[in-house]
């Protein structure tokens, strides 16, 4: 690491879709996916104004294989990684270029989504009384 530098990016998002796995021809993983962050505010006016921005992000090797495992579109996810620019010349001979988060970890944040099937509660034992309990796990 250079002294005096940090390329250090910390997400939590919601993913735009499940992530794309693929293998190199050496057998790593590689998965790609979009996660959207948001962002409100008021304007000078005080009405409300939303903003969504999208953030390409790539994973190698063992988290890309968990992620493509466990990730699914819309999910709430935390990740970690630093940010990368990269370039190519598509087939046209035209130089495009990319700026993408690699994340090295993640965590799944929010409810478990399954079959994208709502949750049920646990069914109460009704031992609890009529206590109210505001902690907030």
């Amino acid at each position: 690491m250079q002294k005096g530098s940090v390329n250090k990016v910390v997400l939590v998002g919601h993913l735009g879709g499940d992530p794309e796995t693929r293998f190199t021809p050496s057998g790593a993983a590689v998965a790609n996916f979009n996660v959207a962050t948001n962002e409100s505010w008021k304007n000078s006016d005080g009405e409300l104004q939303d903003k969504t921005e999208w953030h390409r992000c790539v994973m190698f090797g063992k988290t890309a294989e968990l992620a493509g495992e466990l990730l699914k579109k819309g999910q709430l996810v935390y990740m970690e990684g630093k940010l990368q620019t990269r370039n190519w010349e598509d087939k046209d001979g035209i130089k495009r270029y990319t700026t993408e988060v690699v994340c090295d970890m993640f965590t799944m944040l929010g409810r478990k989504m399954e079959n994208d099937a709502p949750q049920a509660a646990p069914a109460s034992s009704g031992d609890e009384g009529d206590e109210e309990d505001d902690l907030p796990f």
